[in-house]
Formats: structure tokens, sequence, C-alpha cells
């Protein structure tokens, strides 16, 4: 088991942890040190073990908030996730119907017999 040494609020500790977990270690001891190094600003010297619980319930605090946070946002996506889907909207496409083609050709056959005829009128 590797050794480690980490340093919070100003005090060094000799930690063991398991092979391949030391980054986890040194990411954990930076936090806690995050939330002692404000009190002991604040307080000045403070015994160790009471800088720890402090510090120690800080953290513990701050991961309940994101704990219940993640609870509520996994809430809303269950909420989600339950809904019936949303209908699919309806598009209407006007579609010529096949009268209307057969009138059209006729209307211009009939157009274009009248043309012939005043050309015919008039050429004559």
């Amino acid at each position: 088991m590797p050794d480690i040494e980490i340093t919070i609020g100003g005090r060094s500790f000799a930690v063991s942890c398991q092979p391949g977990e030391e980054h986890f270690l040194r990411a954990a001891a930076k936090a806690l040190d995050g939330e002692a190094q404000p009190l002991i600003a604040q307080m000045g010297r403070i015994p160790e073990a009471r800088m720890l619980l402090m510090a120690g319930l800080m953290l513990a605090d701050k991961t309940a908030a994101v704990e219940d946070e993640n609870r509520q946002l996994k809430a809303r996506l269950a909420d989600v996730d339950g809904r019936p889907a949303a209908e699919p909207v309806r598009i209407e496409v006007p579609v010529i119907p096949p009268q209307l083609t057969e009138t059209l050709a006729e209307i211009a056959a009939r157009a274009e017999a009248l043309a012939a005829r005043v050309e015919e009128k008039i050429t004559a």
C-alpha cells in the first residue's frame, strides 16, 4: 500500500491507500484543505480534530446539497420520461383534383381554337 503525505489546513498527514488510488486521495485531501483554509483564516489556530471535523462537516453539507439537487433533477427527468409522446403535427397539403387538370386542358384547347378562328378572320 502506498503511503501518501497530504496537507490539510497547514498540517501534514501520512495516509495509506490502495495502489492506483493516489490521485483520488490527493483530490479528496485538496477538497478538505479547501474547506479548512477559510476556517483557519477566520478563526486562527484551532485544534487539529476541530479543524478536520468542521472542514468535513462543510464538505458533507456541500455533498448533501449536490445529492439533493441530483435527486430533484432525477425526479424531473422521470416526470418528463413518463409523459406521453406528443401527438404528431398533421400538415395538410392541398392536392389539385384530377378534374381541374382536365378542365384546364379543355379551356386551353378552346382558347387555341378561338385564337385560330381570329387568325383566320384576320388573314381572310
